[in-house]
């Protein structure tokens, strides 16, 4: 019984972990752009030309696509796997990676096996590793000439355009890169029109670096004030101990006496202990400098000379 528990609990656990795996892709990534037919693009690591399809994670995070399907065929949606262990179908934020449909899935991870089609209608459907949730799908029509790409308007948006590469603004092919190439900024043009000679830059740097001087002094003066209090308090808290000990009583003078009197005395009967002792007999050795008129050698005779 409570094995079955185990293997339930492990099976829902699984479930919400897939179907919150799906709902962080569904909406963040995105079949960008596809090459049908490949003659004059992008050489994949063989230098080989084939046709190929461009995935774009729109999330502000990385996404890992592990366990993904990329599929041709509407009733097949895991034609193709994108394998586990590969450092590089975790897709950096707001990036792109490149799979090129050669069919020759033997080349490594980002090879398929299927091709695309030229001529014909070419659908192509991005399927979550459940099999069943579809992430995004795209029908490449078959009008689409050699050498062009269909491609969103701008990365992950709703329209598409057919992309020649000409060269003119929009009409280029970008693979591992954005649907559009930003290399100016409006502000920064709108800025040189408005400030031709650099007087607003310069007024404006100015700015910046005495509001951070002050910023810096203003620092330093309250760090100062707060170690000019602290050090107030400091001696305060001295003087107020200092006047404590001078304004003691003299008492304590006298019971100090007292004290040292107590031990005195103390000191004095410990070494006197024995002559007051009953159960031990105390021999004091008397010693004097001269023989008491009672001693025998006053009473020795001489025996006569001769």
């Amino acid at each position: 019984m409570k094995r079955k528990l185990l293997v339930l609990a492990l099976a829902v656990v699984a479930a919400g972990a897939s179907l919150c795996t799906a709902q962080g892709r569904t909406g963040s990534l995105f079949i960008n752009e596809v090459m049908v037919q490949n003659d004059s693009n992008l050489v994949d690591d063989f230098g080989q030309r084939s046709g190929w399809i461009e995935l774009y994670n729109a999330k502000f995070a990385p996404l890992e696509i592990s366990s993904v399907y990329i599929t041709n065929d509407r009733n097949n949606p895991t034609k193709y796997a994108v394998p586990l262990g590969d450092v590089n179908t975790k897709i950096p934020k707001r990036q792109h990676v490149v799979f090129f449909a050669d069919n020759m899935p033997s080349r490594g991870t980002f090879h398929t096996s299927f091709r695309l089609e030229p001529g014909k209608d070419n659908w192509i459907g991005l399927y979550d590793s459940d099999k069943m949730t579809l992430i995004d799908s795209v029908l490449i029509p078959a009008s689409l000439p050699a050498g062009a790409s269909y491609a969103r308007v701008a990365d992950a948006a709703d329209t598409w355009t057919i992309r020649h590469d000409s060269g003119a603004e929009g009409d280029y092919i970008t693979p591992s890169s954005s649907n559009i190439i930003r290399d100016t900024n409006p502000k920064i043009e709108t800025f040189a029109q408005r400030d031709s000679n650099g007087f607003a830059m310069t007024i404006m740097a100015m700015c910046v670096v005495f509001s951070a001087l002050a910023l810096l002094c203003i620092c330093f003066m309250i760090i100062s004030a707060i170690n000019q209090r602290a050090a107030r308090k400091t001696e305060e808290k001295v003087v107020a101990e200092e006047n404590t000990v001078e304004q003691a009583p003299e008492s304590g003078h006298d019971a100090a006496q007292e004290v040292i009197a107590a031990i005195a005395m103390a000191l004095h009967d410990h070494f006197d202990a024995h002559d007051r002792e009953s159960a031990v007999l105390t021999i004091n050795k008397v010693k004097r400098a001269y023989s008491p008129w009672s001693s025998k050698i006053y009473s020795m005779r001489h025996l006569p000379q001769k």
